[in-house]
């Protein structure tokens, strides 16, 4: 049996004895050691299941990670995100086993309840009938019942410790897609959720690609030194995340770049959005409040394009770029829709104006 098959045969063994492994040997509940113990439970390769195994209850994630180094190094970033599908999968459907094992013997004992209640008030007349169901009945059922109450209270305890995993394992997951500065989404969720906007044809003709460059950042950076400009960047973040719509998608796309997707609106609206954006980042002060030092006038240019404008994600970006780079080129702080006439070639040179 391969370990496609093994997986989708036994994911909630599978899922509960890489967790209660892991929690006896003391190790970290996260991705990489999550592979690691997967690995090793399926016997994909057994001198690393040896080696892991040799380490019984001393294993630090020093130790862990040299054995992942060492069979995993080929693919690092695969091995994660591959544990992490993997595992999450598992947790659903040991989850769901768990789940539906509770409600099936939550309802039995409760069955058993209303039975026994309504035996009891039956008339005395039929005490002898009554008497002998009831020894039939405690006979057949009585160890279930005992048995059955345990398992829900190990059902309780196990869903528990999974959905305890499955946050961390989601936590991971927002953490590695966030941007430590600006606390937005970093440049790999926006590659995903760019690569996802011509998922739905129905969603295309009202999705929008805006993005949003600092005007003179080199500038500010030469002027004041980097740790202002990261202080100005993760401020202009908030400037525009809280002049959007909570389920606005707002990432940091590269160094001052900054990137929205907005859906349900069309290109007047998304016109007028870019105005407010531009508007708020300029009206706000960025000013140091215990040397009073003043950094700014602080503005931004903007370029965006309509899903419909292009044919694929990587058009759309290019696109939104060149408006963008027509908005700095004719004197920044403003904002831009892509049209036919702009010219292509700006792609490339537009660097120069930042």
């Amino acid at each position: 049996m391969n370990t496609a098959t093994v997986a989708k045969t036994q994911a909630p063994d599978v899922a509960g004895q890489i967790t209660y492994a892991m929690r006896t040997m003391g190790v970290a509940p996260i991705p990489r050691n999550y592979q690691l113990f997967y690995e090793a439970y399926i016997g994909s390769n057994p001198t690393l299941t040896r080696e892991l195994a040799a380490l019984g209850n001393r294993a630090t994630q020093r130790d862990l990670d040299e054995i992942g180094a060492k069979y995993f190094a080929n693919n690092p970033g695969g091995v994660i995100e591959g544990a992490h599908s993997r595992i999450l999968a598992e947790l659903d459907a040991l989850l769901k086993v768990l789940k539906q094992e509770q409600t099936s013997l939550e309802s039995y004992n409760r069955l058993l309840g209303e039975t026994y209640s309504h035996i009891e008030n039956r008339s005395q007349s039929s005490a002898d009938i009554i008497q002998n169901a009831i020894g039939i009945l405690s006979e057949a059922t009585g160890r279930t019942m005992a048995h059955g109450q345990r398992t829900v209270m190990n059902v309780n305890q196990r869903s528990a410790e999974m959905d305890q995993v499955r946050r961390e394992l989601d936590e991971y997951k927002r953490i590695a897609n966030t941007d430590s500065l600006t606390r937005l989404s970093n440049r790999r969720a926006f590659d995903d959720r760019l690569a996802s906007i011509y998922d739905n044809p129905m969603n295309v003709t009202l999705t929008a690609l805006i993005v949003i460059d600092v005007d003179h950042f080199k500038r500010i950076n030469d002027m004041f030194g980097h740790p202002v400009g990261d202080k100005i960047l993760a401020s202009v973040a908030g400037v525009i995340r809280s002049h959007l719509r909570k389920e606005a998608f707002v990432a940091r796309a590269g160094g001052e770049e900054f990137a929205v997707v907005l859906e349900g609106n069309t290109a007047e609206e998304i016109s007028a959005v870019c105005e407010r954006l531009r508007s708020a980042v300029e009206a706000t002060p960025f000013r140091n409040s215990r040397t009073n030092i003043n950094y700014g006038p602080i503005t931004v240019s903007i370029g965006f394009c309509m899903a419909d404008q292009a044919n694929d994600p990587g058009e759309l970006y290019s696109k939104a770029d060149i408006a963008l780079y027509c908005a700095k080129e004719s004197g920044r702080n403003r904002s831009v829709q892509f049209s036919d006439e702009m010219k292509k070639e700006f792609t490339k040179g537009w660097l120069i104006y930042k």
